[in-house]
C-alpha cells in the first residue's frame, strides 16, 4: 500500500502493472439492451459442502493515517456491516511503523490512531485484530516486546500476527514500493529473519499464530527467481520458515476494468488450490494445519460503485468456500482519487468502505459527507445477511457468465443463496433446481442491493425457485426448508485420501454420531459442478474408489444415512489429485523456466520406455484452466484447441527406440490467471508416467 502521502491510496500504476493485470479471455458479451434475456438456470447442491464459514470471514483494514479509526461511529458502521476481523497498522505503513512511539517516519501519522485506541475500536465492533509486525524497519525484539504489552501487559490476547506486508516488493525483483532496510533483501533473508521473529514473539506468548507474506500465485512475482534464492518466493520463504508459522498472508488485486475483474473471481478455486499445493510441497511437516488469509483486495475500476459491491461478494465467498480463514477490503477509509461515471454512478477512486469526505485537488468534486457507505460497505452488508459463522457454504453455479450463484447452509436448516448478476444493461430471469434441500410453501426472505441503493432492501416475496435479478444486482434468498428436518445423523468428519493412484484412491473418514436411529451407512460424492455424482457407498468409515482419470482433480464429500433414510449435512470436503500410472510405456517429464509473471520457458522431454520403437509420435495433454496457453514451440509441430494442447513429431525426432529412446521440445507458454502444471500426458493415446 502506498505511504507516500497525507491522503494515501491504492498505487494503480503497480498494481496495473504487476498485479494480474494480464490478459484475460474476452468479456462476455451480454444481450442487446432491452432484448429480452433467456432464463439462466442456478443449481444448488446442498449436499456438496464446501468450508465453514469461521468467525473471522469478513475482515476490513484500518491505518493510522484515519484519524476517524478510533470513532464510535466508524466502529458501529463497522459492526452493523458484520466486520469480524481488523488488520492494523495499515498497509505498507506496518513497514516503517513502530508500535512504542507511534511513528512511521517518511509516513503521515493521524491522531488518536495508536495501538490502543485500535484495540479498543476492536472491541467495540466485535472484531478479532489482525496486527503487522514491523519487518522493514523493526526487528525481532520490537515485535515481541509489541506481543508483550497486548497481551501480558493489556491483555489483549491478540492472537493474529503477520510479519511485514508485501516484502516481495522491496526491490529484490526490480520494483520496489515496500520500505526494507536489511541489506539482504532477498527471500531467503525474509524467510530467515521470519523464522526469528517467530521464535522471539512466541517466547513472550506461545499461543499467538504467526504469519508470513506470500504472493497470490498468478499474481507477480509467483513464478520468479531472483539473486541467490533457490526458487520462487514462496517456495524459498515456505521451504525455510515453514515449520515456524501458522499461517500465510495474501493479497489480490486483479486489475482490469469493471467486467475483467469481475470476470477474474473465477481463478479463485485454482489460485487457491495452488497455493495449498506450495505449502504442502514447501512447508514441511504437518504443513495441512497452516491456514490462508487474503488481508487485501479491492476491484480494479469501481471502488465505491456496484462493480466493487459485486466483486466484494463474489471473491469473498469465492475464497471462503475454498477454507480461506478471513477475507479483508481495502480499506476502511482511504481517500479521493481518480473520480469517473460508472453504470450512472459517481465513482470516486476511493479504496475505502466509507467516505472519506475530501475533495479533488482542485475543488472540483467533492465526496459525499464523511462516514457515507460506498457500495462495498453495503456489499459486505449483504456477505453478513447471507454467510453466518458456522453456516457450510455449499455448491452452487449457472450457465451463464455474467450470473454467479453462492450458497449457505444453516444449523437450523435453512438454506441461504446469494446470487449476483454483473451485467450493468440487462435483467436475467432465474430458474432455481435445488439439489438435497426442499425449500418451504412460503415465500423467502429476500434481500437485495441494486445499482445506486443507498442500503440493502429486506422483505419477503414468492419465488423460491424463479425470480428476475435486476442489472448489476446481489440478491440473497434466505428459505426455510419444508417439513421437521430434526433426527437426522450428523455429518461425518473431514476425509482423508490414501493410496491415490492414476485410478484410485482409499477415502477415510472421521464416524458421523447417529441422530434419531442407528446410521446405516455412508454415501460418497464427488462434486462435478453444482452436481454430485456418487463415488459408492459402504456400511464402513473408509471407501476405496476407482475408475478416476489420471492427473485429475477430485473434490469429495461424504454423507450419513440413517435407518430412517434421513441424510446427514454433508462432511467437509477433501480435495486431491491423481497421479500418473507408476508403469507405463512411456514417460513424460514437464519443466518450466526463465517465468517472467505472465508467460514462460517450457520443456517436455519424452522417453519411449516400451518394447517397440514407436516411428512418429503425437503427445497430447489439456490444460487445468481456460487462461492457459501454448504461444509458440519447437522441436515438434504444436497445436491448441481450447484447453488440449497437441505436439507431434519432426522429421529430425519422429523415431523413438525402444527401451529409452526420447526426444525433447520446448515452447513459450502464456497465462493470465493461476499457472496450473498439466499432470496427465498421452503419447499415441498412452498415458504416460511422469517424474
Amino acid at each position: 500500500m502506498s505511504r507516500n502521502s497525507s491522503t494515501p491510496r491504492r498505487v494503480t500504476a503497480y498494481a496495473a502493472s504487476l498485479l494480474l493485470a494480464l490478459a484475460v479471455p474476452a468479456a462476455v458479451d451480454p444481450p442487446a439492451a432491452g432484448a429480452a434475456a433467456d432464463a439462466v438456470t442456478v443449481t444448488v447442491n446442498a449436499r456438496a459442502g464446501l468450508a465453514t464459514v469461521p468467525d473471522t470471514a469478513l475482515g476490513v483494514n484500518h491505518a493510522i493515517w484515519d484519524q476517524q479509526l478510533g470513532s464510535t461511529e466508524t466502529s458501529d458502521l463497522l459492526k452493523a456491516a458484520g466486520v469480524t476481523m481488523l488488520r492494523y497498522p495499515g498497509g505498507s505503513y506496518a513497514d516503517i511503523y513502530h508500535w512504542r512511539t507511534h511513528t512511521a517516519p517518511g509516513g503521515y501519522v493521524a491522531p488518536n490512531t495508536d495501538f490502543d485506541t485500535f484495540m479498543a475500536a476492536a472491541r467495540r465492533v466485535g472484531a478479532e485484530p489482525m496486527i503487522i509486525a514491523n519487518y522493514g524497519t523493526g526487528t525481532p525484539a520490537e515485535a515481541a516486546e509489541w506481543v508483550r504489552y497486548a497481551n501480558v501487559t493489556k491483555g489483549y490476547d491478540a492472537t493474529w500476527w503477520t510479519v511485514g506486508n508485501e516484502n516481495y516488493g522491496n526491490g529484490h525483483y526490480g520494483s520496489a514500493w515496500e520500505a526494507d532496510d536489511h541489506p539482504d533483501k532477498s527471500a531467503t533473508q525474509y524467510a530467515r529473519l521470519v523464522v526469528e521473529y517467530a521464535d522471539a514473539m512466541k517466547a513472550v506468548d506461545p499461543d499467538i499464530k504467526v504469519g508470513a507474506v506470500l504472493t497470490m500465485p498468478g499474481n507477480w512475482p509467483d513464478g520468479l527467481t531472483a539473486g541467490a534464492d533457490p526458487g520462487p518466493w514462496n517456495q524459498t520463504v515456505l521451504s525455510l520458515a515453514g515449520p515456524k508459522i501458522d499461517f500465510v498472508d495474501v493479497h489480490w488485486y486483479p486489475g482490469g476494468t469493471a467486467a475483467e475483474s469481475l470476470a477474474r473471481t473465477s481463478h479463485l478455486p485454482d489460485a487457491v488450490w495452488l497455493l495449498r499445493q506450495q505449502i504442502a510441497r514447501y512447508a514441511g511437516p504437518d504443513a495441512a494445519r497452516i491456514g490462508i488469509s487474503f488481508t487485501e483486495l479491492n476491484v480494479g475500476a469501481g471502488q465505491n460503485t456496484q462493480p466493487g459491491a459485486l466483486f466484494l461478494a463474489d471473491a469473498y465467498s469465492g475464497l471462503l468456500e475454498q477454507g480461506v480463514f478471513t477475507v479483508q477490503w481495502w480499506n476502511a477509509h482511504n481517500g479521493i482519487g481518480t473520480v469517473s461515471q460508472v453504470a450512472g454512478q459517481t465513482d470516486y477512486g476511493d479504496f475505502g468502505l466509507l467516505s472519506s469526505g475530501g475533495c479533488t485537488a482542485d475543488g472540483s468534486v467533492c465526496e459525499p459527507p464523511f462516514n457515507t457507505p460506498f457500495a462495498p460497505y453495503h456489499g459486505l452488508s449483504m456477505m453478513n445477511l447471507f454467510a453466518r459463522a458456522g453456516d457450510q457454504l455449499v455448491r452452487a453455479g449457472t450457465d451463464e457468465p455474467l450470473v454467479a450463484a453462492h450458497a449457505a447452509r444453516r444449523p437450523d436448516g435453512s438454506l441461504a443463496v446469494l446470487l449476483l448478476n454483473k451485467d450493468p444493461d440487462t435483467a436475467y430471469p432465474v430458474e432455481i433446481d435445488y439439489a438435497g434441500f426442499t425449500p418451504a410453501d412460503e415465500a423467502p426472505t429476500v434481500h437485495t442491493l441494486t445499482n445506486g441503493a443507498g442500503a440493502v432492501a429486506t422483505g419477503r416475496s414468492s419465488g423460491a425457485t424463479s425470480r428476475t435479478l435486476p442489472p448489476y444486482s446481489l440478491t440473497t434468498l434466505v428459505l426455510r426448508p419444508a417439513g421437521v428436518v430434526g433426527g437426522r445423523p450428523g455429518a461425518p468428519g473431514r476425509p482423508t485420501a490414501g493410496a491415490v493412484t492414476d485410478r484410485t484412491a482409499t477415502v477415510s473418514w472421521p464416524p458421523a454420531a447417529p441422530g434419531g436411529a442407528p446410521i446405516a451407512k455412508y454415501e460418497v460424492y464427488r462434486q462435478h459442478g453444482a452436481v454430485s455424482e456418487q463415488l459408492g457407498e459402504t456400511a464402513r468409515t473408509s471407501l476405496t474408489v476407482g475408475n478416476l482419470e489420471p492427473g485429475t482433480r477430485y473434490t469429495v464429500n461424504v454423507l450419513a444415512r440413517d435407518t430412517a433414510g434421513r441424510v446427514s449435512w454433508s462432511s467437509p470436503p477433501l480435495t486431491f489429485a491423481t497421479g500418473s500410472p507408476a508403469a507405463s510405456t512411456c514417460a513424460v517429464r514437464f519443466g518450466t523456466g526463465s517465468d517472467w509473471g505472465n508467460g514462460y520457458i517450457g520443456t517436455v522431454d519424452i522417453v519411449n520406455t516400451g518394447p517397440s520403437a514407436i516411428d512418429g509420435w503425437t503427445l497430447t495433454w489439456s490444460w487445468p484452466t481456460a487462461w492457459q496457453q501454448v504461444s509458440s514451440g519447437w522441436n515438434a509441430n504444436w497445436a491448441q484447441v481450447g484447453t488440449q494442447v497437441t505436439a507431434t513429431s519432426t522429421a529430425d525426432n519422429r523415431r523413438l527406440a525402444a527401451g529409452g529412446g526420447s526426444a525433447s521440445a520446448g515452447f513459450v507458454g502464456a497465462y493470465s490467471g493461476p499457472n496450473v502444471p498439466p499432470s496427465a500426458f498421452r503419447l499415441n493415446g498412452t498415458v504416460c508416467a511422469t517424474g
